[in-house]
């Protein structure tokens, strides 16, 4: 599992531009499976994207296709995580 943190390089209106295309963007990989959580940074600095995509390879192919990234709207960090305690609602996601 992935955590994903965007930085945001460029003032908020520019973000704005873009956000349409990073919403169906990020609409198409739920479909895919491919994340399991998202949304913005408070204060409005960025976002987070939960994902549970296999490797770090495959993830870095979905992300080169955010419109973000292809803009040059926002930084990406990339951590790897591994759950090994949840609540019940989110056992799912625990790796044995």
């Amino acid at each position: 599992m992935y955590i994903v943190s965007l930085t945001y390089k460029v003032p908020n209106d520019v973000v704005d531009e873009y956000l349409e295309a990073h919403v169906e963007f990020l609409k198409e990989q739920y479909h895919k499976g491919h994340f399991l959580a998202s949304g913005r940074k408070v204060p409005r600095s960025g976002g987070v994207i939960l994902s549970g995509i296999e490797s770090i390879e495959a993830l870095n192919q979905v992300i080169n296709q955010d419109p973000f990234k292809q803009n040059g709207v926002a930084d990406y960090e990339i951590i790897e995580f591994i759950p090994s305690m949840t609540c019940a609602e989110l056992d799912f996601l625990r790796t044995t």
